[in-house]
């Protein structure tokens, strides 16, 4: 009986042989594969490639998830760096991350794998990921002072919101692609449809202080109320309000509808004294205090309660001072003054004593 050469001879591969397990006699079979000029087994050849190649990219692949689930469990999430590797093994969890996310951008990743990450918490796109972690701080602001207008050191849920806000804010500020920006300029909107003021022609610190002021009165707070040293979340808005008031030609029509719509007026231009109705002596002492009690009495609707140690803050011929009312009016003899004068503090509603 004549023996069949080696390399005619054609192995019959077990079906039941499991995938990935390396077939037996690997080594003989891998030399024979090699042999370039004897006969091959299709069916070999494609069990040799499975093994050889194949099952390799799946072993990676494994092992990329396995150092996923291990930082997530040890991190709390897979805000992975790029540079990260993983001590066990030396896996470089990092760059393989960003291999998967490049993989599922260009769509030649199977859905199965895609689940399996998803399922681990994997984010695949870091920026969109980062932009939703701003936005709820912003968000948080907003709750808080009621508008997105936050100077630049401003902070919530211990992010630096101001600051992203002044970035976002900038050209560009909401990234290159178009649909994207449009897409969190949306979002932004939804917070505060005036999230970015400068498109409206004015000035963060403008839309700030007007939102505090809306606040004030949407408070109860009466317009008259509002004067210098007034503060809403630590900004004067009785101070900011006068300076409108005073700057009124200066604002656009739209910043004047809006306030308008509060209830806020062009400041008067002050009236000029003559020296027939003041005397020349204290004519300017006499106008300020007299002025700061008009003020006083519109806004109480009174003059009487008024404390030695009032301040009154009044704007004058485009100048604020700050008149002590009350160390004003007990300084004022009524003997010393002339008819005009008498007459004026009378309609201020000053009761003199005995009269």
């Amino acid at each position: 009986m004549l023996a069949i050469p080696q390399a005619h001879h054609k192995r019959t591969v077990d079906p039941s042989q499991p995938v990935g397990k390396a077939p037996e006699g690997g080594e003989e079979e891998s030399r024979l594969l090699l042999r370039f000029a004897a006969p091959r087994d299709p069916a070999l050849i494609a069990k040799w490639i499975t093994y050889q190649v194949i099952n390799t990219e799946r072993q990676d692949w494994r092992r990329g998830a396995e150092a996923a689930l291990r930082y997530r469990q040890r991190e709390g999430g897979l805000d992975v760096p790029y540079e990260h590797v993983e001590t066990a093994g030396a896996f470089p969890l990092g760059r393989w991350l960003s291999d998967q996310r490049r993989a599922y951008r260009a769509g030649a990743m199977t859905g199965e794998r895609a689940a399996e990450l998803e399922e681990l918490g994997i984010v695949w796109d870091t920026a969109d990921a980062g932009f939703e972690t701003n936005l709820g701080a912003a968000r948080a602001y907003h709750s808080l002072h009621g508008t997105l207008a936050a100077p630049r050191g401003a902070t919530a849920l211990d992010q630096a919101v101001g600051q992203w806000l002044t970035n976002v804010r900038r050209p560009g500020g909401l990234g290159k692609d178009p649909a994207r920006a449009e897409r969190r300029a949306a979002a932004l909107a939804a917070i505060d449809p005036d999230w970015n003021p400068g498109t409206l022609g004015w000035t963060v610190d403008w839309q700030r202080h007007y939102a505090y002021l809306t606040q004030l009165l949407a408070e109860g707070a009466r317009l008259t109320a509002v004067v210098s040293g007034v503060t809403c979340h630590g900004e004067d808005v009785g101070r900011w309000l006068a300076t409108q008031r005073r700057n009124w030609d200066r604002l656009n029509e739209e910043q004047q509808r809006r306030l308008g719509e509060l209830g806020v007026t062009k400041a008067p231009r002050a009236r000029k004294t003559t020296a027939a109705a003041v005397p020349p002596a204290g004519s300017e002492a006499f106008q300020k205090g007299l002025q700061a009690l008009q003020q006083y009495t519109a806004r109480e609707g009174t003059a009487a309660g008024i404390l030695r140690s009032h301040v009154e803050d009044v704007v004058i011929d485009g100048d604020e001072h700050a008149v002590k009312l009350g160390i004003w009016l007990t300084k004022t003899r009524r003997g010393k003054l002339d008819r005009a004068q008498l007459a004026a503090l009378a309609e201020a509603g000053v009761q003199w004593a005995g009269s």
